[in-house]
């Protein structure tokens, strides 16, 4: 028997970091924040890292100044907090210099065409992980893999793919994240060898709404709902021209709601995109969402009232909404094809067939059997089961249902009977 979990149940545990928070306020009040969130020290520890001094192009420089100055005032890290985000920015730029040295190294990459993949721009919590994961057992497709987005240079191919210590290592990396925060667990899928987000590679690039997962920035996000995304699907194309010219796909299979703030970006990079938007309830979707971002959030802050993690992800998802019905509205007709949660859930794989369909394919015999396969053996709540109340956060259903009543009138989105 599995239990319900909730965003409460996320707190940190581990002695010797709560320990070092302690540490870090005495420093604080000293003055002196711990460890430095200084940009330059940041690339600096990243270039050292990464042996090299070559980022490419100087594109992320504004987005990491943005980010790291809206930390400081807005987020209300702890020392561990501050651990964290620092290890997750040079990360990223360790990724980024390595990625535009591979290509350098290996200029064929660039001759990769990245053809019709699939996108999946639905909300988080509408059902995208799971069409991702049915999508991608098409013998002739793919997605990015979780171990493949956090350490993707060397790119992986065939032939020593299953013998790769980079996907023991992010299970490592997966088993101490369930340990310090055992409630995501039951929220959200994660293992080095499940689909991951394409938003991963925007990360390179510091201009992404995963960054803002980890941390509360009101300035940041507002700034990005209005970035020039561009430099960011320059990683993007970059990373998956790299992963292909490894292990070559016929179609990749990529997803984050962060293409819905930037649509004409996203078909001006992939012009043949066959774009996907998911619907759901958003009464349930955005409750949910911000059960999961606090989730993410607490274990890094001392902060314990929900609600401005809370409202700050639902004004995402109703600009979210806002850039995508506006894009509806000018774009033409069919650019995408609209897939509502209650459908997918109901019938998987008559949803996957439905919409090869819509683009004129068919699913193949042993996709099919493949997905039926997965149905069956996948696992239901084995981490517990994720339960989210929005009077936590205050709001209510009916208030959601009012407010989000334009799209779910546009879209025809009946509400969630659970």
């Amino acid at each position: 028997m599995t239990a319900d979990v909730t965003f409460r149940d996320a707190r940190l545990r581990s002695r010797p970091l709560i320990a070092l928070n302690r540490l870090g306020e005495l420093s604080a009040r000293a003055g002196r924040a711990l460890p430095t969130l200084d940009p330059e020290s940041i690339v600096a520890a990243a270039r050292k890292r990464a042996r090299s001094d070559d980022l490419g192009s100087e594109s992320y420089r504004e987005p990491l100044t943005r980010y790291l100055r809206a930390v400081e005032r807005e987020a209300d890290l702890t020392t561990f907090g501050r651990l964290a985000v620092r290890g997750m920015l040079v990360g990223a730029l360790v990724n980024r210099i390595q990625l535009h040295g591979w290509a350098s190294a290996h200029p064929e990459i660039r001759d990769e065409r990245i053809e019709a993949p699939w996108v999946i721009v639905g909300l988080p919590r509408t059902g995208t992980s799971l069409l991702s994961i049915l999508l991608g057992l098409d013998p002739e497709a793919r997605a990015p893999l979780q171990w493949e987005a956090a350490h993707p240079i060397p790119p992986p191919g065939l032939a020593d793919e299953s013998q790769d210590p980079r996907v023991a290592g992010y299970q490592k990396e997966t088993d101490q994240l369930f340990k310090l925060n055992p409630a995501f667990a039951a929220m959200h899928p994660t293992g080095p060898m499940l689909a991951q987000e394409c938003v991963a590679f925007f990360m390179y690039d510091v201009r992404t709404l995963g960054l803002e997962t980890q941390a509360l920035v009101p300035s940041y996000g507002r700034w990005l709902e209005t970035a020039d995304m561009t430099p960011a699907y320059e990683q993007h194309r970059s990373a998956l021209q790299a992963l292909q010219a490894a292990k070559p796909t016929q179609r990749w299979v990529l997803k984050t709601p962060n293409h819905l703030w930037c649509l004409p970006e996203l078909l001006a990079c992939y012009p043949d995109a066959r774009i996907i938007w998911t619907h759901r309830d958003p009464g349930p979707v955005v409750t949910s969402l911000a059960s999961l971002v606090n989730t993410l959030q607490r274990v890094f802050t001392d902060r314990a009232d929900p609600r401005p993690t809370a409202q700050e992800w639902k004004g995402k998802a109703a600009h979210a909404i806002r850039c995508g019905m506006a894009f509806d509205d000018e774009a033409p007709e069919g650019w995408c094809v609209h897939v509502h949660y209650r459908d997918l859930v109901a019938d998987p794989v008559g949803a996957v067939r439905r919409i090869r369909e819509r683009f004129g394919e068919t699913v193949s015999s042993l996709h099919e059997r493949r997905m039926e396969a997965w149905m069956r053996e996948r696992p239901q709540t084995a981490f517990g089961r994720h339960v989210y109340d929005p009077a936590d956060f205050g709001w209510s259903y009916p208030d959601l249902a009012d407010e989000f009543s334009a799209y779910r009138t546009r879209y025809e989105i009946a509400p969630d009977e659970s």
